[in-house]
């Protein structure tokens, strides 16, 4: 793992100097373990439907049942975790008490990786307890932020052998909301458009780009400049944001085995794929700054990113440089010129040394993910819409079966931040 760089980010409208570095371990050196060390009012019966302490009445940030849920959970999956009785009375009187827990770090570890396993959306699910996670729930401070983040693409990017990784930091407590990632994804290419109205880079991130230049960042027309990340360090606040160090970005250069010409398109990707605006919910608790990834699978980039409409439109360039006639539909020369993009993206990593899935394998790991929940009372909630790769769908496995419906209570979860 790197360590030690020396690094100075850019904020907007002056400079500052490296930002002070957190515990990049698994193991948090700032929360305490969440367990109540003081009296408990509870002495028999349904814990979570007992009357609350008596004194000054507390409003519950989080829902005491949730809290529940997953104590009982943690504890039934886990079941070397020790006293579930004494440890759920711990968590019901510190919510009375403070209005919401701390987890602790089994906790916190355990309803990552199984949030990972309920997202509905995800066809990579097999491996979810090989998730990495990092408990930085101390750090809220923008630059902390920042340095952890890019410290999380140098984990996860391991050489090239990616690695799946969470960075979880101070969560949402009563009266003191924790920080925010205004970025969708810790690296993006920027997108701009141009006084006629055509679009330049990755129109998808055109927002995220206003918003940068809004704070004083500079742009070019180079059409994969990444995006700085910017961080809010409480909701309303005005984002701070850092460039990407060089170290912690690895990107592919796309070419193709058979066509050198492709080579000359410029086109290449970044390696890690990590999803940065959305909340993680354990038993009530939510963690808004929770940067997260696995490693993508080839259709993601050649079949979406580069070759959908209203991202790079790649599939006329392509075409062209095949020869193909584009004068009508029906000789289907976006299917030829998808397949061969999708070609470059999965040569060009695999020649690269970098971790890809391609969709057919990808598919069937999905399914022994099914038949190893299956065995262990679990249903597995997808998405057939999102499930089902957008390249030869009816030639994977998963295209030709029905799934457990996704249910929205399922916690803990990834969710939508608002």
């Amino acid at each position: 793992m790197p360590g030690g760089n020396t690094l100075i980010f850019s904020l907007s409208r002056r400079r500052k100097s490296a930002p002070s570095r957190g515990s990049s371990t698994g193991t948090s050196t700032g929360p305490s373990t969440g367990t109540s060390t003081g009296a408990c009012p509870y002495l028999s019966g349904d814990l979570a439907s007992a009357a609350p302490v008596q004194g000054a009445p507390v409003t519950p940030y989080v829902d005491r049942r949730e809290a529940e849920r997953f104590v009982r959970q943690f504890h039934h999956e886990q079941p070397s975790a020790g006293d579930m009785t004494g440890r759920l009375r711990a968590v019901l009187a510190e919510i009375d008490r403070t209005g919401t827990y701390e987890h602790t770090p089994g906790e916190l570890a355990f309803g990552a990786r199984v949030a990972w396993r309920n997202a509905a959306r995800c066809i990579g699910r097999l491996y979810w307890r090989s998730l990495v996670v990092r408990d930085l729930r101390h750090l809220g401070s923008a630059d902390d932020i920042a340095a952890e983040c890019f410290e999380h693409l140098r984990i996860a990017g391991n050489g090239g052998r990616i690695r799946p990784v969470i960075s979880v930091f101070a969560p949402d407590r009563p009266g003191r909301l924790g920080p925010r990632i205004v970025n969708d994804q810790l690296v993006r290419y920027a997108g701009h458009r141009t006084p006629e109205g055509r679009g330049h880079g990755d129109p998808r991130s055109a927002p995220l780009t206003a918003l940068a230049r809004d704070l004083g960042w500079k742009r070019d027309d180079e059409p994969f400049q990444v995006l700085p990340l910017m961080v809010r360090e409480h909701p309303g606040g005005r984002p701070e944001w850092y460039e990407l160090p060089d170290d912690a970005v690895h990107e592919v250069p796309l070419r193709h085995p058979d066509h050198p010409w492709f080579a000359e398109l410029g086109l290449r990707w970044y390696a890690v794929p990590a999803i940065s605006d959305m909340t993680l919910e354990i038993g009530g608790v939510r963690y808004p700054a929770a940067p997260f990834n696995g490693w993508y699978m080839g259709t993601e980039i050649g079949a979406r990113n580069l070759a959908d409409t209203e991202r790079y439109d790649l599939l006329p360039v392509v075409a062209d440089r095949l020869g193909l006639d584009r004068s009508s539909d029906r000789t289907l020369w976006r299917d030829r010129a998808l397949v061969e993009l999708n070609v470059a993206v999965l040569h060009s990593f695999q020649e690269a040394g970098v971790t890809m899935a391609d969709h057919h394998t990808e598919s069937q790991r999905f399914l022994r993910h099914i038949a190893q929940e299956s065995r262990h009372g679990r249903e597995t909630p997808a998405d057939w819409s999102w499930i089902v790769p957008p390249v030869s769908g009816s030639a994977t496995p998963v295209f030709h079966r029905y799934y457990a419906p996704v249910d929205a209570s399922l916690r803990p979860a990834f969710l939508a931040r608002t």
